[in-house]
């Protein structure tokens, strides 16, 4: 990739440090990183942090939409009503930050000393693989099938938090579905094949990050578990023990990130 900066400031020296090891890491060369792929691996870094912090949030938000109504139980629908807002409002903010990665992007792509054109656009498949796949629609499946058996056999307390549980689980869904969108979208960045394998494995990881939200594991025990029957709270236990080794397993077993995209820049 070309050498001409992107912003006006020079890159942070943490951001270069780190873009060296990532360049290390997946092989990529051990020359020193560019300023265009420190400026897009920077922004990727902090836009992961912020989305953590987004996480974090909404099983926040979700905790105090069920203890909320247990002052009033004759009114819990408002609680529902305001996470289902605040997760709209978490929506608005991804897709901000997700806008953020997009903008920085072009910027790189404008930089660029030339700008090749390049005829491929990875796909979903390419970019997780059947493992990540399977894992993501398991996932899921998982949180989706915990809380409508709770809802379906809950009372009270119970049922309400089966239907945060619910609308939280929704809206990570849509987020996800979002993020994956974005991600196909992007235009390549990219001046040569060095820096066109470099684009992809960003791609990929980006790809396998949103996929699995590992949020989901947490929210069905933070919000049901001690609320509903043994086999529940069982069953909610093996959904994140069985997750958390499924995700190492997949993690360790599944193709890297950059022996995936150099496979999909010499089939291109």
């Amino acid at each position: 990739m070309a050498d001409t900066s992107i912003s006006d400031g020079a890159p942070q020296p943490a951001d270069i440090r780190w873009a060296g090891t990532w360049l290390q890491r997946h092989g990529l060369g051990d020359g020193p990183p560019t300023p265009l792929l420190t400026a897009r691996l920077a922004v990727r870094g902090r836009v992961r942090v912020l989305d953590s912090v987004l996480q974090a949030v909404l099983i926040i938000a979700a905790s105090l939409a069920q203890v909320a109504a247990l002052p009033k139980p004759a009114d819990r629908s408002v609680p529902v009503l305001v996470l289902s807002v605040l997760v709209v409002v978490l929506l608005l903010a991804r897709a901000l930050l997700d806008a953020w990665v997009r903008r920085v992007d072009r910027r790189a792509g404008a930089a660029l000393a030339r700008r090749a054109t390049h005829s491929m656009q990875p796909g979903l498949w390419t970019l997780l693989g059947w493992p990540y796949v399977v894992l993501a629609g398991a996932t899921f499946a998982g949180a989706f099938a915990l809380g409508v058996s709770a809802l379906a056999v809950a009372e009270g307390i119970a049922r309400h938090a089966a239907v945060v549980l619910l609308v939280a689980v929704t809206g990570v869904a849509l987020g996800v579905a979002l993020q994956l969108r974005e991600i196909l979208a992007r235009p390549v960045v990219a001046e040569d094949e060095a820096s066109l394998t470099a684009d992809v494995v960003m791609r990929i990881e980006d790809a396998r990050e949103s996929a699995v939200p590992t949020v989901l594991w947490s929210l069905p025990v933070v919000l049901l578990f001690g609320f509903m029957s043994g086999w529940w709270n069982a069953a909610s236990m093996a959904f994140v023990v069985l997750g958390a080794l499924a995700f190492i397993a997949v993690r360790v077993r599944a193709p890297s990130c950059a022996a995936t995209a150099r496979q999909a820049v010499g089939l291109r």
